[in-house]
């Protein structure tokens, strides 16, 4: 394998807030208040587009900085819209660069973006194998 990331969701009685252990760090997860949760944290799938946007934002980042282009901001933003009659998924994500930028290096900061890890992750096969343990 590759690279193997390691996250952790616990659920107690709380309805839907869920305590995620992820590198170290302790994120909260709930549903909104409209579908019976408190709101306490994102909803799931919020968490999936953070990761496209925060992925995209620092491989945009990572590439300017090492050809030392002046790329002084990007504004990453991702929406997720589920189209559960067609069984189907759309992913729309926007990109805003700040600096000075000739339409060339634009032209490839867009081409990187799609390069961004979870970019790929998303754009490949995935499989999702479960289990129960004791």
């Amino acid at each position: 394998m590759d690279n193997q990331i390691e996250v952790t969701g616990i659920i107690g009685m709380a309805r839907y807030r869920t305590e995620i252990s992820a590198d170290g760090h302790l994120l909260l997860s709930d549903e909104s208040i409209a579908v019976g949760g408190a709101n306490e944290g994102p909803a799931p799938a919020a968490f999936m587009a953070a990761s496209l946007a925060s992925c995209t934002a620092i491989t945009l980042r990572m590439y300017a900085d090492r050809k030392g282009w002046n790329l002084t901001q990007a504004d990453v933003k991702v929406m997720i819209t589920r189209e559960k009659g067609q069984n189907m998924t759309r992913i729309n994500r926007s990109i805003k660069l700040h600096g000075m930028l000739s339409d060339e290096e634009k032209k490839r900061l867009l081409e990187i973006a799609n390069k961004c890890p979870v970019h790929q992750m998303l754009t490949n096969p995935i499989e999702v194998v479960s289990a129960l343990e004791s």
